[in-house]
């Protein structure tokens, strides 16, 4: 065995890391506490004296109901029914099987074969069974009180307590959402992984389903949230002047197969927008014939001083015109291309300058790399 080796199966003896603040634990600590305080108070009011009125394995459901409220083998049903079953499999051995070695063992398996029929499996169930094994336990009343009452009692506790510090307790298994439109999984790829893989989780399966979304959605804003439109805009656009004429405007949006240009000042400023749609406005399109040679009369300079039709981009750009800064998060962008109906966005510096545009392809191409797979 190499050295490598030996490290991994060390590594799998240590405990791994908790995710959980100090608050949630101080919750958890309190919650078992009083839940416990509380089921011994009012257990042992009721009990005969010298009875037995608070069983061991009750400590461990507090652990569960308290500490991990959301899982599923810490809910009212598993708790009191868990410890129920488990503790008339454990009379019943005990009383049937006169070696305890044998009965603590059936005991224990037989508990853990009701609770998974009888849909209420419970960890400390099993020691529930082998309690009852232990101390040479026969009467039934033992299932009632105090292992039925005891569960019941601390579930009630339960839910006053978890429910006043914010956790949702029971925690109903709620219906499958249905996906969003471009999810990249669906409700029915959770089942049929969950199916293959075949074993116990200590998870809710709507609980699972939504801790999935949502880490799809960190790992979005992880890879998309950091880029800025800097990292993603095309530099040096090409742009026009107030003054630049339409021919001149209109010929180098066909040579560069672009659909856009900013309109600046002679400090890069950005004044204005114009788009092919600026020109096919100025040009009746309801008439489809001639439309060329329409086009190619709205852009020919008109001889002379004066003129009825424009001349130059300034006439026929749009003034109002969105932009956003070099450093701007690119996520802040999709409102204006999927809401406001952009279709070019310039980018500017700190000093106002035009550095760069911002397509719907550019933005698109960014969304890609940030969804795609990581190599």
């Amino acid at each position: 065995m190499g050295l490598d080796s030996v490290r991994t199966a060390l590594r799998a003896w240590l405990p791994g890391s908790t995710r959980v603040n100090a608050k949630e634990r101080l919750r958890a600590v309190a919650g078992a506490l009083l839940g416990l305080l509380l089921t011994a108070l009012v257990c042992r009011a009721f009990a005969e004296h010298g009875g037995v009125w608070l069983v061991a394995p009750l400590g461990a459901s507090a652990v569960l109901v308290f500490a991990v409220p959301a899982s599923p083998l810490a809910q009212p049903w598993s708790v009191v029914g868990g410890n129920t079953i488990s503790a008339l499999a454990g009379i019943a051995c005990a009383t049937w099987i006169p070696d305890p070695a044998w009965a603590g063992a059936c005991a224990t398996a037989l508990a853990i074969g009701l609770m998974f029929s009888l849909r209420c499996l419970h960890p400390p169930g099993g020691a529930m069974a082998l309690l009852a094994v232990l101390t040479h336990t026969t009467s039934m009343t033992f299932a009632l009180f105090p292992a039925m009452t005891n569960s019941l009692l601390l579930v009630l506790a339960g839910v006053a307590y978890n429910t006043r510090t914010g956790r949702r307790y029971p925690h109903v298994q709620a219906a499958p959402a249905a996906p969003p439109a471009n999810a990249r999984f669906s409700s029915a790829d959770v089942d049929a992984v969950l199916a293959r893989y075949n074993q116990v989780l200590d998870i809710s399966r709507d609980d699972l389903e939504a801790l999935i979304q949502q880490t799809e959605v960190e790992s979005f804003r992880r890879r998309m949230g950091s880029l800025r439109c800097v990292d993603i805009m095309s530099p040096d656009p090409v742009s026009v002047e107030f003054g630049t004429s339409l021919q001149d405007a209109w010929m180098a949006m066909q040579l560069r197969h672009i659909k856009a240009l900013p309109v600046t000042d002679r400090t890069r400023r950005v004044v204005g927008i114009v788009t092919q749609a600026d020109f096919f406005r100025h040009i009746d399109l309801r008439l489809h014939q001639g439309l060329g040679a329409r086009l190619r009369s709205f852009l020919r300079p008109t001889p002379g001083v004066t003129s009825s039709k424009a001349e130059v981009v300034g006439q026929i750009m749009t003034k109002q015109v969105r932009v956003a800064s070099d450093d701007r998060p690119a996520l802040d962008l999709v409102p204006l291309f999927s809401d406001a109906g952009h279709h070019h966005i310039p980018i500017i510096d700190s000093g106002q300058r035009l550095v760069g545009m911002i397509t719907q392809s550019d933005f698109v191409r960014a969304l890609y790399r940030a969804v795609r797979p990581e190599s």
